[in-house]
């Protein structure tokens, strides 16, 4: 099922033995465009602590309850390691949480299978994964592609030949936590104003922190042309083939 991202926002987070918080934002890699991390407020129970908590910890959201559960108890979540959320999020800080809930971390490909952007559970020494992989996380850890949905919210779309418009939301598709559309609102003169559009992030050429921008490598015709969007109605399986003909591609798995 799709979702737009923001509507994640404040359902509350139930571990196996009580509340731990509520979500303030989710965290995406911008290289796979995976959503990685939601970001939990704990407000009054760790005194406004943040917590990241991987989604190979989370079962399906209940949109009836407005909540996620998590398999994991409350002191597991209040032992994990201090995060800034405010600030970058390194492969270091990552492999951080991951070594403290016992999991494989997402790109540790080199030990156990990964499917969907889920962590499998890991049974190697801690020697093993820090020794044949040492080099590779040396080398990734201040490097994680990590980007917050609600930093970017707001960003200038700009195709080949001229902005668009604004991101407005990603949409999330909950069973492999793949990032599939980027909702558009639309805002430039004479086409489509104050309309939305979904743009494939594999249209993504670049995201630009300075100049706060989501670069295109299409040209505004080919947005302009795609499959008409209605924001009131469920993206299905049809608009998805409809889509991806009309920019010649297909849906790969990360």
């Amino acid at each position: 099922m799709l979702w737009d991202s923001s509507a994640f926002n404040r359902y509350a987070i139930k571990a196996s033995d009580g509340q731990i918080g509520s979500v303030s934002d989710l965290l995406f890699e911008d290289t796979s465009w995976i959503a990685r991390w939601l970001v939990v407020d704990t407000r009054h129970w760790l005194f406004g602590r943040k917590v990241l908590l991987p989604f190979s910890a989370l079962k399906k959201p209940d949109p009836s309850l407005r909540q996620f559960p998590v398999k994991l108890t409350m002191q597991q979540v209040k032992d994990s390691p201090d995060i800034d959320t405010d600030r970058p999020v390194s492969r270091q800080h990552e492999t951080h949480i991951y070594r403290h809930y016992g999991w494989d971390p997402y790109w540790g490909g080199t030990f156990f299978p990964m499917g969907g952007g889920m962590a499998m559970p890991f049974i190697e020494a801690e020697a093993t994964l820090f020794g044949a992989a040492g080099e590779g996380l040396q080398q990734a850890k201040d490097d994680s592609h990590l980007r917050s949905v609600g930093a970017v919210t707001g960003f200038h779309v700009r195709a080949t030949d001229g902005e668009i418009g604004h991101v407005e939301d990603l949409l999330v598709d909950d069973d492999d936590w793949n990032i599939r559309y980027v909702k558009v609102k639309v805002d430039t003169k004479n086409w489509r104003s104050g309309s939305r559009v979904l743009i494939s992030p594999r249209s993504v050429r670049s995201i630009d922190q300075a100049s706060r921008s989501f670069y295109l490598d299409v040209d505004r015709r080919k947005v302009e042309n795609s499959p008409a969007y209605d924001p009131s109605r469920t993206v299905d399986g049809a608009y998805d083939t409809a889509f991806l003909t009309y920019y010649g591609t297909k849906r790969t798995q990360p």
